[in-house]
């Protein structure tokens, strides 16, 4: 799988704070929960990125700089939704 910036993902800059990231990634999970688009697998995956890229924002910002990299950072294969 290709990496991505997880800002660009959100589509927000690299400088925006963190209510325009939240806000941008509400935005974001809603447009493509799978709830609202079953069976869409394309809206299923991108969901996914865009949980994957607010997780590695906030990771970052917790740490201070970059992590390890952004798809299969963490034990969620990736994605870091937890579930």
């Amino acid at each position: 799988m290709q990496q991505r910036d997880p800002y660009s993902v959100l589509g927000v800059p690299s400088g925006a704070s963190k209510e325009e990231v939240t806000k941008a990634y509400r935005k974001l999970a809603k447009k493509y929960h799978p709830d609202l688009n079953p069976g869409d697998s394309a809206a299923e995956e991108k969901f996914k990125q865009v949980q994957a890229a607010y997780d590695e924002v906030m990771r970052q910002r917790q740490t201070g700089g970059a992590s390890g990299g952004y798809y299969g950072s963490n034990s969620q294969g990736g994605y870091g939704n937890g579930s």
